[in-house]
């Protein structure tokens, strides 16, 4: 008692410290630089060319847009999309050891009952 009784009255003292006044720098260089991971190692013109070349999903500019170009051709119009060597699309494509299992009825009486059944 007397020990939770001399925390409560104790002053808190904050677990960090920082060390001297708060100062901001006066010598940062703020000029727009490119990033060191980028392959061109330039930066764009302005920001309205780098929009017009970018792509995200299809492209970036209004005009693609109000022309109409995003839909207009079907998706076969792009060729055929077949997996590689290996690759499967689907589970029911794999062999059949890879197949899911079909439900007991042990199980499906378990997970309607939220497992009472297994302890009945």
């Amino acid at each position: 008692m007397r020990a939770t009784f001399a925390l409560q009255n104790a002053a808190r003292t904050p677990l960090i410290r920082f060390l001297g006044r708060r100062s901001i720098p006066q010598s940062i260089d703020h000029t727009p630089r490119a990033h060191p991971a980028s392959p061109s190692g330039i930066l764009p013109d302005s920001f309205a060319a780098y929009r017009a070349k970018a792509q995200q999903h299809g492209p970036l500019g209004r005009a693609s847009f109000t022309q109409g170009a995003i839909g207009r051709n079907p998706g076969a119009s792009l060729g055929p999309v077949q997996p590689q060597e290996g690759q499967f699309f689907d589970r029911a494509e794999l062999p059949q050891r890879f197949h899911r299992l079909p439900w007991t009825e042990a199980e499906i009486e378990a997970i309607e009952t939220g497992g009472a059944s297994l302890h009945a």
